[in-house]
């Protein structure tokens, strides 16, 4: 079972908010290519973060004004919280080591 949380729009600010953790949002849609190849990505890092990290989801086609409101022009889209506020946002496929090395800047 994967330890990533879907997010939609009822849920999406107050998990960043109550966050004690650091957020790392994928915005993605079940056509793109690939946001797909990211899934196993997040999945591994989310197992591996366990609870250091709070890996998430939003479906971009499900969650359009959340999309909206954090200019996501291009999936997948990934954006890393702390403290409710934006840290650091990457736009496209990107790899674990990547992943890693923006996450653990605010571990």
């Amino acid at each position: 079972m994967s330890n990533v949380k879907h997010l939609t729009d009822f849920d999406f600010n107050s998990t960043i908010k109550e966050s004690k953790v650091p957020v790392l949002v994928d915005f993605w849609a079940p056509w793109c290519s690939p946001c797909r190849m990211q899934g196993p990505i997040l999945d591994e890092l989310a197992g591996e973060l366990n609870d250091k990290v709070i890996i998430a989801k939003v479906n971009v086609d499900e969650c359009e004004k959340l999309a909206v409101e954090h200019g996501v022009m291009s999936i997948p889209c990934l954006m890393v919280f702390k403290d409710g506020a934006l840290k650091e946002k990457s736009v496209g496929l990107t790899g674990k080591a990547e992943l890693s090395a923006m996450l653990i800047k605010y571990l």
